[in-house]
């Protein structure tokens, strides 16, 4: 599993340059107080990550955490399951 993490690691790493340098245009960003000199590989790389990072935050927020506390809420209420102990029994199902 450490091996598939890290291709696609490395693929995800390649295909950043390889955004950066087909995109080496300098851009001025604006934000109305302020400007930002960059590239354009720089700029779409960063707006790709926080896209993804703003995402992940929403669906962490709005769906992980409440089912976490569902699933909390439901095994506070559920009673304590005391397993018994296999008897000496030998009985052999025939």
């Amino acid at each position: 599993m450490n091996i598939v993490r890290l291709l696609i690691l490395l693929a995800v790493l390649v295909v950043g340059l390889i955004i950066g340098a087909l995109n080496s245009q300098p851009i001025i960003i604006s934000l109305g107080f302020t400007q930002i000199n960059s590239t354009t590989g720089v700029a779409i790389i960063i707006a790709l990550l926080s896209g993804a990072i703003i995402g992940g935050g929403l669906v962490l927020a709005s769906v992980v955490i409440p089912l976490y506390a569902k699933l909390r809420r439901a095994q506070k209420a559920a009673p304590a399951v005391v397993v018994a102990p296999p008897s000496s029994s030998t009985f052999d199902g025939r």
